[in-house]
C-alpha cells in the first residue's frame, strides 16, 4: 500500500532531495526543559521559520541549504511549552521571494501572528497589499545567506529595500555581520523606517565585546534607530554549550544600551544554515535539536528585572509588529 509518507519520500528522492538526511519527515525540536520563570501574557517569539510540504511549497533553486519540514502544529506545541502567545514568522532564504508558505502559516495562526517577507522589485503592489492585510509588517534582507560581504553592495541593498517599502508602515530586518552593520551605520541612522538586526547583529561570542562593529551596534540601539533580536544564541552565536555563558555579556550590553529596542526570538526550528561544501544544496540537512526551554530560561539571567523582560517580550513586539 502506498502511503502519503512513502509517496512523499519517493518524490523527494526523485527530485534529489533525499541525499543527506535519512528522513525528510523528522520532527522539529521541542523544548526538553520546563520554563522556570513567569512568562508575561502576550509574550512574543519574534523569530521563527516554517518549512512546509515541499510538494506544496517548493524551495528556490538558488537556495544554499535544504531543511527538513517544520509545521505550524509543531510550532504551536513548542510555544505552548514556552508559554508564548504571539509569534513573528520570518521568511527563510530557501523560498526566495515566494512567500506562500509564510502566508499560509499566517492564515493558520490568525491574529496572534505577524510576518516578515522577502520581496524584490518584481513583487506586484497588489500582492504587497495582500501581504500587509495578512499580517506582514516588514521585509528581510538576508545578506548572510546571499554572501554579501562588500559594504557598498550592502548599502545598495539597503537603499533598494527602503524603496520597495516606501509609503508602508513596515520595517527592514537585516541578517548580516557586524562589519556590514558598521559600514552601513550612517544609512541606518538616516533610515525613515525602523531597522531590525537578527541574531545579536551577527556577533561571535568567542570574539568578545570589543570585537569590531559591536560598539557601533550598541550606538545604533542606544540611539533608538535600530532594534536587535537576542536570538539564535545556541545556533549562531555561542560556542559554550550547554550553558551558553559567553552570550550573556552581549545580551546584557544590548539591553543596557536601550531595552526599548530589544526583541527576543527562538530561531525555531533551528535550520542548519552552515556551509557544507561536501553536500549539494539539494541534500537535506537535519534541523538542529536545540532545547528552546533551556535557552528561554537564560532570559532572567540576561534580564533580571521582570518589568524589562515584559518590555522585551510583550511591549516592544506589540509596538513594532502592531499586535
Amino acid at each position: 500500500m502506498i502511503t502519503r509518507r512513502s509517496f512523499l519520500k519517493a518524490s523527494l528522492a526523485a527530485a534529489g532531495l533525499f541525499r543527506w538526511a535519512p528522513s525528510a519527515l523528522a520532527k522539529a525540536a521541542q523544548p526538553g526543559t520546563r520554563i522556570s520563570f513567569d512568562v508575561p501574557a502576550g509574550a512574543c517569539d519574534c523569530h521563527v521559520h516554517i518549512f512546509g510540504d515541499p510538494l506544496r511549497f517548493p524551495f528556490s533553486p538558488a537556495r544554499t541549504y535544504t531543511p527538513e519540514s517544520a509545521s505550524v502544529d509543531e510550532l504551536r506545541a513548542m510555544h505552548q511549552a514556552l508559554h508564548l502567545d504571539r509569534v513573528v514568522i520570518v521568511q527563510p532564504s530557501v523560498y526566495g521571494t515566494d512567500n506562500a508558505c509564510t502566508l499560509d502559516a499566517l492564515g493558520q495562526l490568525g491574529p496572534s501572528a505577524r510576518a516578515v517577507a522577502v520581496i524584490d522589485a518584481g513583487t506586484p503592489v497588489a500582492l504587497l497589499d495582500e501581504m500587509e492585510a495578512a499580517g506582514v509588517r516588514g521585509i528581510r534582507l538576508n545578506m548572510t545567506q546571499a554572501g554579501v560581504t562588500d559594504p557598498a553592495a550592502a548599502g545598495r541593498r539597503f537603499q533598494a529595500g527602503l524603496e520597495l517599502i516606501k509609503g508602508r508602515n513596515w520595517h527592514i530586518q537585516i541578517y548580516t555581520q557586524l562589519a556590514i552593520i558598521e559600514a552601513i551605520s550612517e544609512l541606518v541612522m538616516a533610515s525613515p523606517v525602523p531597522v531590525v538586526f537578527d541574531h545579536f547583529g551577527g556577533a561571535v561570542a568567542a570574539d568578545g565585546l570589543d570585537q569590531p562593529g559591536f560598539s557601533t551596534l550598541l550606538d545604533l540601539v542606544r540611539s533608538g534607530k535600530a532594534y536587535v533580536k537576542i536570538s539564535g544564541a545556541a545556533d549562531l552565536v555561542s560556542t559554550q554549550a550547554p550553558g551558553y555563558a559567553d552570550v550573556a555579556p552581549f545580551a546584557r550590553a544590548l539591553v543596557a544600551a536601550n531595552p526599548q529596542r530589544i526583541l527576543w526570538g527562538t530561531n525555531w526550528p533551528h535550520p542548519d544554515t552552515r556551509k557544507h561544501p561536501s553536500h549539494l544544496a539539494a541534500g537535506i540537512l537535519p534541523l538542529l535539536q536545540t532545547d528552546d526551554g533551556q535557552i528561554f530560561n537564560l532570559l532572567p539571567d540576561w534580564v533580571p528585572d521582570a518589568a524589562v523582560r515584559r518590555m522585551i517580550l510583550v511591549e516592544n513586539p506589540a509596538k513594532l509588529y502592531g499586535f
